[in-house]
């Protein structure tokens, strides 16, 4: 445990000296709290269509190139092959360097919760597929920095795959062909709870659940792969 707790507080000291970091978990929820208050759309009495558009984007991509980066800026700063070397477990740097976003994450949720118009159930169901989908997020974001050289090959990954996962349930909405591909992305998954709050939980957070454990496996084979290599 002292080996996260000392990982979990280097990636937050790390996070705090970048103010661009910082600014992601705040743009969202405001301009989600700006678009709910200046704009208002007929026969959408509750107006939470910003509130759940916004977070949708950033529990799905919002946070896969800050980890990314975090992650491949250790692999840069030879910190991953100390730690492999000092018998570093998988889980417990994804928990250290992973744990602050997930935690960060977890209260731009509630956040977005605060600002939106739910009933207590709505508000149960956005926040357990945001904090699913925040965490799902976080081990995309790392499992990407893992297998990338470097910041910038992380950033070039990252990017376009952010894009992918989080972009593509909105283009299934238009297009049957894409809608069948996105029904196992966890990001589409966020959109039918944010969308509809009368959908079942359990299919969603399953396939969450499914996502959640096959980046696990690529995250444990990167890390015992490039870890005395990093």
């Amino acid at each position: 445990m002292n080996s996260v707790k000392a990982i979990f507080m280097k990636q937050a000291k790390d996070v705090m000296k970048n103010p661009m970091a910082l600014v992601m978990f705040l743009t969202f929820p405001v301009v989600a709290l700006i678009m709910t208050n200046l704009v208002e759309i007929e026969d959408y009495p509750n107006n939470n269509m910003f509130v759940t558009m916004m977070a949708a984007i950033f529990a799905g991509m919002g946070l896969i190139t800050a980890v990314s980066d975090a992650v491949a800026e250790d692999i840069e700063r030879k910190c991953l092959r100390f730690l492999v070397i000092a018998g570093v477990k998988p889980y417990q740097y994804l928990i250290g360097a992973g744990g602050f976003f997930f935690a960060a994450g977890a209260v731009t949720s509630v956040v977005f919760a605060l600002i939106g118009d739910f009933t207590l159930q709505e508000t149960f169901k956005f926040l357990a597929i945001m904090v699913a989908g925040v965490a799902a997020s976080v081990l995309l974001g790392a499992t990407i920095g893992m297998y990338a050289k470097n910041r910038q090959t992380a950033t070039a990954l990252g990017m376009p795959i952010a894009v992918l996962v989080g972009f593509t349930p909105m283009i299934a909405g238009f297009n049957e062909t894409v809608e069948k591909f996105a029904g196992i992305l966890y990001t589409q998954q966020i959109n039918v709870i944010v969308n509809d709050f009368s959908a079942s939980l359990r299919r969603p957070l399953l396939v969450v659940g499914a996502n959640v454990l096959v980046l696990s496996v690529l995250f444990v084979v990167a890390y015992r792969r490039k870890g005395l290599k990093g």
